[in-house]
């Protein structure tokens, strides 16, 4: 179950994989897939699912399909590294997505922009539109809403019995948002929502608006 709000008059809907859909400009945006991380890491001996491979671009695909955008903006660290044999399947993925997709670079962005040219992925460091401003990294700047990932937000939750429940989540600040890594294995950062922050906790396939007297239980 998605979640529909409203940023600056613009209509953005919430989505239980993480990603983010800019309803008016029809623009997917999608943070930290982390693509070549499970291979990068199995061939180091970690032992992780190799399922977890195509779980990445079956979700990837799920929320196309879903949304239907004309773009797809993933705000940086779409790869772990450099390439492996994972950039294949990323390769066999963007040829059948029908919109556009853009990189917004992160820190472990390090695949040679030449290589994007070649499947007519644009790439830029930040992208400002209507008032909004798609960046890797949160930042801040006057007069614009920003939409970022790198943090990995989520968040710790507390019961009565003192039982705890840790989840991703979409952290929304006064102006800004920080997306849910979209990628496994990817872990999560907890945030403490202050003042009027907001919190949109995804547990299983539902988007949850968490009220902050439920995370402050611990304190």
């Amino acid at each position: 179950m998605t979640i529909t709000i409203k940023i600056k008059f613009q209509t953005f809907v919430l989505h239980p994989s993480g990603a983010l859909f800019w309803e008016d400009r029809k623009v997917l945006l999608i943070s930290d897939v982390h693509l070549g991380k499970v291979s990068h890491f199995r061939k180091h001996g970690v032992a992780i699912p190799n399922n977890a491979v195509s779980k990445n671009f079956q979700k990837l695909t799920e929320v196309v399909d879903y949304f239907n955008p004309e773009k797809v903006v993933f705000l940086g660290d779409l790869f772990h590294s450099s390439k492996n044999s994972e950039w294949n399947l990323f390769v066999e993925w963007s040829d059948c997505c029908v919109a556009e997709i853009i990189l917004i670079t992160g820190n472990h962005d390090i695949i040679a922009k030449e290589n994007y040219d070649k499947i007519d992925v644009k790439i830029f460091e930040e992208l400002e539109v209507d008032g909004y401003l798609l960046t890797h990294h949160p930042i801040e700047k006057e007069g614009l809403f920003n939409f970022s990932g790198h943090i990995h937000p989520g968040i710790e939750l507390r019961g009565f019995g003192g039982q705890s429940l840790k989840l991703p989540c979409f952290f929304q600040k006064e102006n800004q948002m920080i997306l849910p890594a979209f990628g496994e294995f990817t872990g999560k950062y907890i945030m403490v929502p202050e003042g009027n922050d907001l919190v949109y906790a995804i547990a299983k396939d539902e988007v949850i608006l968490v009220e902050k007297r439920l995370s402050d239980k611990k304190r």
